[in-house]
């Protein structure tokens, strides 16, 4: 029986209007293979709208994706529109309307990438970053007074609840359930005072309902070295919003191209449409130029399919990205090599 899928595409800006077309066109053709069909519906939200309407997105703009099965989202962001307007002109607001408390971000070092760590290898650095993506230091408590006088203050308060550590933290344990049952915390409980004591006792909680899942919390500052001096050693990563965006990218860097890591807004529950994205920017100053790796998209499609139920479509897309890539014959010019983006994706097509 066939299964089609509605799914909404925001190209975005830059880059990312590049690397949504090889991301559809990886989904058309491995969901044929598997009698899943998908209906596109794009949307021109961007910093390019903003400069011409005023907005990221119209005012109705939620409503008209709220029932899709699926967000796939290329990049935001351009020169001239301030990064804080076009976060929380569109991300954020979809982010949190639509539930997406789960930021998943899958770590691997894949042959035919090298890491800038000599000890990164191939099959040993594999683990996950989950983020949790609706609260914490990414509040919009707060604000600034006496703007531009010697006593100009700004004030950010970071929000963290039961419910919402509880959640992201029994995401994390499950996940690490059906990997190698084990989990790090991201805390600063030395230094911050209040919240971070806060997410120490609730994770520690929630681990005592996993007991088959090991629990070992770090020091943000000693996990990040950690992080580079021994990937290997992490399964699942969990982390408040901050701690959790900031150690995801640097994975992506011990993975060894930022251009190729992917990510997940996860709404669990799926009472709303999740979104995908590539982590890398909308990179101004390579756009227009078929210079964009698309993988980044491609994994995040890849993640669409696991989501939407489909994970033995997932995988073979990412089997097919893994031999390309140690193949090392078509690689983009980020991972090496010479390919644009539109020969890179015409052979992972092929190979598909």
């Amino acid at each position: 029986m066939s299964t089609t899928h509605r799914i909404a595409l925001i190209p975005g800006d830059g880059i990312g209007q590049e690397v949504i077309p090889p991301a559809t066109a990886v989904l058309d053709a491995v969901g044929r293979r598997h009698g899943i069909s998908f209906a596109y519906d794009e949307f021109d939200w961007s910093c390019e709208r903003h400069a011409h309407e005023g907005a990221m997105m119209p005012a109705d703009g939620l409503d008209r994706i709220r029932t899709h099965d699926a967000i796939l989202l290329g990049a935001v962001g351009w020169p001239g529109v301030p990064d804080h307007v076009s976060l929380w002109g569109l991300l954020i607001p979809i982010r949190r309307a639509f539930a997406q408390y789960v930021n998943l971000r899958p770590i691997a070092v894949l042959e035919g990438v090298p890491s800038p760590l000599s000890g990164a290898r191939p099959g040993e650095v594999d683990f996950v970053v989950v983020r949790e993506n609706a609260e914490g230091e990414y509040s919009e408590i707060g604000g600034r007074m006496n703007r531009g006088l010697p006593s100009e203050l700004a004030v950010q308060e970071a929000v963290f609840t039961r419910a919402g550590v509880a959640r992201i933290a029994d995401y994390a344990f499950t996940l690490a359930e059906s990997r190698r049952k084990h989990v790090t915390s991201a805390t600063k409980s030395n230094g911050i005072v209040h919240t971070m004591p806060f997410w120490d006792e609730v994770v520690g909680e929630r681990a005592a309902a996993h007991p088959g899942v090991e629990l070992r919390s770090e020091h943000i500052d000693a996990l990040a070295a950690k992080l580079v001096l021994q990937p290997q050693n992490f399964d699942v990563i969990v982390a408040s919003n901050l701690f959790g965006d900031i150690l995801s990218d640097l994975a992506a860097a011990v993975a060894g191209s930022i251009g190729i890591a992917p990510s997940g807004n996860l709404n669990p529950e799926r009472e709303f449409p999740s979104m995908f994205e590539p982590v890398h920017g909308s990179a101004p100053d390579i756009a227009g130029k078929d210079l964009a790796n698309p993988l980044g998209a491609i994994w995040s499609a890849s993640m669409l399919l696991d989501h939407l139920g489909h994970p033995e479509a997932g995988a073979e897309v990412l089997d097919a990205v893994r031999a390309q890539l140690a193949e090392g014959r078509v690689r983009t010019r980020d991972m090496g090599g010479t390919a644009g983006t539109a020969e890179f994706t015409r052979a992972l097509l092929e190979r598909l």
